[in-house]
């Protein structure tokens, strides 16, 4: 027999993030992210980033297609022209 008001794992979690998101503003997050990133850039190598990154990129090409890397080739290639 399930409690009706009783919160899931996922809601909990929801709720807390938005709570420190209220409370500590976004400077707290980028401080945080900054940390993890400077750990992780110690912790591994280039072969490290090379297997997540191509990782990454494959899965990215399963999702999305050809079509999504020629609109992101298309918008890039505007975006530059316009900063010349």
């Amino acid at each position: 027999m399930s409690n009706p008001s009783k919160m899931t794992r996922e809601e909990a979690g929801r709720k807390g993030g938005e709570k420190v998101k209220r409370t500590q503003g976004k400077e707290f997050y980028q401080e945080i992210g900054q940390k993890g990133g400077e750990k992780t850039a110690r912790e591994h190598d280039k072969k490290f980033y090379k297997e997540i990154g191509q990782k990454g990129g494959e899965k990215t090409k399963r999702e999305h297609g050809k079509e999504f890397y020629r609109e992101i080739g298309e918008k890039g290639g505007k975006a530059s022209g316009q900063n010349e």
